[in-house]
């Protein structure tokens, strides 16, 4: 799926989104009062930018401890192999509902992976799904959060303000 091309953001695009990453549950009103633009126009901008795909979702942050997922892990993962298919059954594999991201990287690691778990035990039933019966995972290590000390998926927007 390709994403139709995106107009250049400007200051009110830029003001908009930051808005939206503190709180995206603000009634229109609040936030055309915030960035100085009548509730109409933010409407439509705020159409434009999920059509262009600046939004990606509209979404609620959970306190995993509230809802009993009380252990954060980071898991490092190594491939047996890279070739293209292999990677993309890799990439499908750690898209269950159970990773809270996963990114594909470079350096000795080729994926990092976040899950919050309410026990070691359901982990282990994690680890033995997606690593130890995969065959292209070469080896895997866990490293277990003491403390969240901030999770947040706010994109900086510092640099769109000085263009």
């Amino acid at each position: 799926m390709s994403l139709p091309s995106a107009s250049p953001l400007d200051s009110f695009d830029v003001a908009l989104l930051d808005a939206l990453q503190l709180d995206n549950g603000r009634p229109l009103r609040e936030l055309a009062t915030l960035v100085h633009l009548s509730t109409a126009s933010v409407q439509r901008r705020l159409q434009r930018l999920r059509k262009e795909g600046y939004i990606l979702a509209d979404t609620a942050v959970v306190d995993p401890d509230r809802v009993g997922q009380v252990i954060t892990l980071i898991v490092e993962v190594h491939a047996e192999r890279t070739q293209s298919v292999d990677l993309e059954d890799m990439k499908q594999s750690f898209s269950g509902p159970e990773i809270q991201q996963c990114y594909y990287v470079t350096g000795e690691a080729d994926f990092l992976l976040v899950l919050t778990v309410a026990s070691m035990t359901v982990y282990q039933q994690i680890a033995q799904r997606l690593f130890h019966d995969n065959p292209n995972v070469r080896s895997f290590r866990t490293t277990v959060a003491l403390e969240r000390v901030k999770t947040t998926l706010h994109v900086p927007l510092e640099t769109l303000r000085k263009s």
